[in-house]
């Protein structure tokens, strides 16, 4: 039922990025879309891709935030503050009353869950041949998913680098 509370949040925040006249709007209700994503990932038991997704966002919300500035912002031009601080303080009740939900979902630290999560902890070690299981599990049993990690981690940061950096020719003195 949680889930399927998150998907019609996320069509309708859509939706609103959508219809937005401003460009700065828009780029918030997506990343409510975005953070709903990483909700949805934890509901389904799926934390490893929660924490990507939440790292992703974050950053392409920092490089799309810095492209819109000054570009348009007609709810903060026009004064209407008490519409952007009840929009935000409703949106981050929200988004904590759907995380508290979320993560208490989770299993006890330690407790397996599934039925490969327990072949893992009893036949990981001899089959690897690791002495630190975590470290077997990810480079033995899920490199390509580690791999695929890692290469959206490294977009996001040179998407990052790559915004954030002065532009321009600098000049040297001879």
């Amino acid at each position: 039922m949680e889930l399927y509370i998150l998907l019609i949040f996320m069509i309708f925040a859509a939706f609103v990025a959508i219809e937005m006249k401003d460009l700065f709007s828009s780029v918030i209700a997506m990343g409510a879309v975005g953070f709903a994503l990483c909700l949805a990932f934890l509901i389904v038991k799926a934390p490893d891709l929660a924490i990507t997704q939440l790292v992703v966002e974050i950053l392409c919300l920092i490089i799309l935030i810095r492209a819109t500035m000054n570009k348009d912002l007609p709810l903060v031009i026009e004064g209407r503050w008490v519409f952007n601080t009840m929009a935000t303080l409703i949106f981050a009740g929200v988004f904590l009353f759907f995380s508290y939900w979320a993560l208490k979902e989770l299993p006890n630290f330690g407790e397996p869950l599934m039925t490969v999560v327990r072949k893992y902890m009893e036949e990981g070690a001899d089959k690897t041949g690791s002495v630190n299981l975590v470290t077997g599990v990810v480079l033995d049993f899920r490199a390509y998913d580690t791999l695929g990690e890692a290469a959206a981690l490294f977009a996001a940061v040179i998407g990052i680098v790559t915004v954030l950096r002065k532009t321009g020719s600098k000049s040297h003195d001879k």
